[in-house]
């Protein structure tokens, strides 16, 4: 009985599901990866470069394959998983590597103390209640004077004294200051001084500064302290004589320039409405003495009263 025709179809079956080339392909399962390192067949290149792609495409895919199915498996209720090996291939970040935080100002502490940090449980144990409680937060141990029916208070205590608010006002202290000291922090690690003792320095300095030129005399006859520094005018700038003519030029430009605008005119356009260029409010205004125009026609009025008055009493 001739059974080869039998093993070559056996073979060729075979054939379609392993790779063979001249350097093997490197397959990293842990990134679902292959890399071909073969050189390019020019002739398949370009007689029919889809074909050509389709077949590398092909060849990659089953080396993979047949890796993955190379691997220890897992049960699940998906089905048997492969699992993937550790990866090999050291793939490029997408962004740079985070900077470690620097230590804040307890943890320098604690470390030049020998001090170790435990971090605590968000949750404690109540042994009024018999049960585990929130630090803080909702229902949290911090708020229970706040919360609670009934409160003891100290015999010398206040008539008006309130417990609840008492322990509200000490927790909303707390946070405050945890918030300063956090603030602190992180103005500490970006390296800027704004609450550092520099900046109180020149605020100081400041200070000194505004309160000499307060005066009178703006400081210049004032006592000087021990050590004070002599103030720093505004240094005056002035152009040099001698200018290039391209230099010249643009500045007499920019003079003009700047007289020319609206915003540097000394006299403004009357408006629409107004008739000639007299202001008439002004004008009752200063004719009137600031007392305005009601002042005015009141005074027309008595003088008028006043000529009938003196007109009668010479008949009399």
């Amino acid at each position: 009985m001739d059974v080869t025709s039998i093993l070559d179809a056996q073979k060729a079956k075979q054939q379609n599901v392993t790779v063979e080339k001249e350097t093997p392909l490197e397959i990293d399962a842990g990134h679902l990866m292959v890399s071909d390192l073969n050189p390019i067949d020019e002739e398949s290149y370009n007689e029919n470069l889809e074909d050509h792609l389709r077949a590398l495409a092909r060849d990659g895919t089953q080396a993979l394959l047949a890796a993955l199915f190379s691997l220890p498996t897992q049960k699940s209720a998906d089905g048997p998983l492969a699992q993937l090996p550790a990866r090999t291939y050291q793939l490029p970040r997408q962004k740079q590597l985070p900077k470690p935080k620097p230590p804040t100002k307890w943890e320098r502490f604690a470390a030049a103390k020998g001090i170790s940090h435990v971090k605590r449980d968000k949750k404690e144990w109540d042994e009024e209640r018999q049960e585990w409680v929130n630090r803080w937060g909702k229902d949290g141990k911090n708020r229970r004077v706040e919360e609670q029916w009934l409160t003891e208070v100290k015999r010398n205590a206040d008539t008006d004294h309130n417990p609840q608010l008492a322990a509200r006002h000490e927790r909303k202290e707390r946070i405050a200051k945890n918030e300063k000291q956090h603030l602190a922090n992180l103005a500490r690690a970006s390296g800027s001084s704004a609450s550092g003792p520099s900046s109180r320095k020149a605020e100081l300095e400041k200070s000194i500064a505004t309160t000499r030129a307060s005066t009178a005399s703006m400081g210049k006859f004032d006592r000087k302290l021990d050590g004070e520094k002599k103030l720093r005018g505004v240094k005056r700038k002035f152009d040099p004589a001698e200018r290039s003519v391209v230099d010249e030029q643009k500045s007499a430009l920019k003079l003009i320039g700047s007289m020319d605008s609206d915003a540097r005119k000394m006299r403004k356009a009357p408006r629409e409405n107004e008739e000639g260029s007299v202001n008439a409010r002004k004008a009752i205004r200063f004719a009137s003495k600031g007392k305005g125009a009601a002042s005015m026609a009141g005074g027309e009025t008595r003088g008028k009263s006043s000529f009938a008055k003196g007109k009668k009493g010479g008949r009399r």
